[in-house]
């Protein structure tokens, strides 16, 4: 996905100009710069807030329904706090799309938490995912990402039993669980 279609992306581009404006030491340009941003955020967002207020108006589910599954649309509605999906359906619904994978390695996901105010989402892997040495790959890879494009505006994912510190002891791929009969899989 390119930047211009990647909302996180953009943003951490506009982030990243916007530091090195301000280490040219030029402090009237950068503060130029900031309001610049925040002039055609401001219209962009009352843009999308009149289109969301159309959609619903008309009582066009389907278009609704479009417009919110759009990975690039989603993004921006709930930066600019218009998505009609609070945080936590979001991120309900972001496991949901990952539980058929986990559920293909014997695991699932349970969702602890959604602190709105920090912007932390808590977890628990269970079945055989919980205490797999590849849970940390499995959650960085399949549900952090859902959950971040899902609901943008979460800052971190916190998952019971997974450390950043856990020693990784195989390659990514699916956890090891036994077929039927094969004796245990030790890790």
């Amino acid at each position: 996905m390119s930047a211009t279609t990647d909302a996180q992306a953009t943003g951490d581009r506009v982030e990243e100009l916007l530091a090195e404006l301000a280490a040219l030491g030029d402090p009237v340009a950068h503060a130029r710069a900031e309001e610049l941003v925040r002039v055609l955020v401001g219209l962009y967002g009352t843009a999308l807030e009149r289109v969301m207020e159309i959609v619903t108006e008309e009582a066009a589910a389907g278009v609704l329904r479009r417009v919110t599954s759009d990975p690039l649309l989603c993004g921006l509605l709930a930066v600019h706090d218009l998505h009609p999906l609070d945080t936590g359906e979001r991120v309900r619904l972001a496991l949901e799309e990952v539980r058929p994978h986990l559920g293909s390695h014997a695991g699932d996901v349970e969702l602890l938490a959604v602190e709105e105010e920090t912007g932390v989402v808590r977890l628990r892997l269970r079945g055989a995912c919980d205490g797999c040495p590849s849970s940390r790959i499995t959650v960085r890879d399949a549900i952090e990402r859902a959950v971040t494009r899902a609901a943008p505006e979460v800052a971190r994912v916190e998952v019971e039993g997974v450390h950043d510190d856990t020693l990784l002891q195989i390659a990514p791929g699916p956890c090891p669980v036994p077929e039927p009969g094969a004796g245990t899989v030790t890790r």
